[in-house]
């Protein structure tokens, strides 16, 4: 396969949508078309920079859980992203509110690789976010002053400037405002997002949301990013962004990534730690957005193939 066709493969493993949530309910002009060759582009955008650095803000709380806790779609596909692109180079932080810290840093630990470092974005005893990453990447002097910042499954706000769930229930206060990421000057920006709610989704026109999306006239966030991936799971949208750096920089994955046993290991993790919570079901348990683990992992392993090619 050529990189363009491994590319288009590893897209289309993960543009389904196993939650029926109506991401191409119109077959034509729906929320993969709308957003036609964003994946390659932000794919490029990271792997043709040889000092390219990304901050990852994400974290979507769920109030009415048990307990009430941040979903694991986000944090899984962040934990994943710091583990696949720091060994190619890539400085990569993720910016997350206090309830995060602990789930992907233990992360980190478990991947046996990293010495995570934990900083507070402004002063300790009043920040609203805090910097997860690998020790020796960040801070550093060796980061660029100005990352990529990459919005992951980070709701956002709408046309009302209230956040809404995918059910139409307002969560503004629970949003991940004032998350810190302005602390350097924004160049460039990537979206990953499942449900028309989330930052990024704004680069699509509403009424593309509108016709496929329930309470997409509601809830569609209006806030854009320079490049979106739209994904049946969010973190399908890390996997793939990921992946796509390897076939842009000719690099094969270490053993551990892409791998399916080793990424239900890193969940169990992070749910204990966190804690971390189905975003669907509600509950804490080791699986994302309501899927069996068999159904969640057929683009890892898809990936994983197209990779060895």
């Amino acid at each position: 396969m050529t990189q363009s066709e491994k590319l288009e493969a590893i897209l289309a493993c993960v543009q389904t949508d196993p939650g029926n949530r109506g991401l191409a309910h119109d077959p034509v002009d729906n929320l993969f078309t709308a957003t036609a060759g964003d994946f390659e582009r932000a794919c490029r955008n990271i792997a043709m920079k040889p000092d390219a650095a990304i901050e990852i803000v994400t974290g979507f709380f769920i109030p009415t859980a048990t307990p009430a806790a941040y979903e694991t779609d986000g944090p899984l596909g962040a934990a994943f992203l710091i583990r696949s692109l720091t060994p190619l180079g890539i400085a990569v932080c993720a910016n997350v509110k206090s309830g995060l810290v602990s789930a992907i840093q233990h992360a980190l630990i478990q991947s046996g690789d990293y010495d995570p470092t934990i900083a507070a974005f402004g002063h300790p005893d009043t920040a609203t976010s805090y910097a997860v990453a690998p020790k020796e990447w960040w801070p550093g002097p060796q980061v660029p002053v100005k990352p990529k910042v990459l919005f992951l499954e980070a709701v956002g706000p709408a046309a009302d400037g209230r956040c809404y769930s995918m059910r139409g229930r307002d969560i503004t206060e629970y949003s991940l405002g004032g998350n810190g990421f302005d602390h350097f000057p924004l160049t460039e920006s990537i979206g990953i997002g499942d449900g028309g709610n989330e930052i990024g989704m704004g680069k699509i026109p509403h009424e593309t949301i509108v016709k496929n999306i329930p309470n997409g006239d509601l809830i569609h966030c209006r806030v854009p990013t320079d490049h979106l991936i739209v994904a049946g799971v969010s973190n399908w949208g890390a996997y793939a962004l990921a992946a796509g750096v390897y076939v842009l920089r000719n690099e094969r994955p270490l053993a551990n990534l892409f791998d399916p046993d080793y990424e239900r290991k890193i969940l169990e993790i992070m749910v204990d730690a966190g804690p971390l919570v189905d975003g669907v079901t509600g509950k804490q348990e080791a699986t994302v957005d309501g899927l069996s683990w068999d159904e969640y992992v057929k683009p890892l392993i898809r990936i994983r193939e197209i990779l060895e090619c």
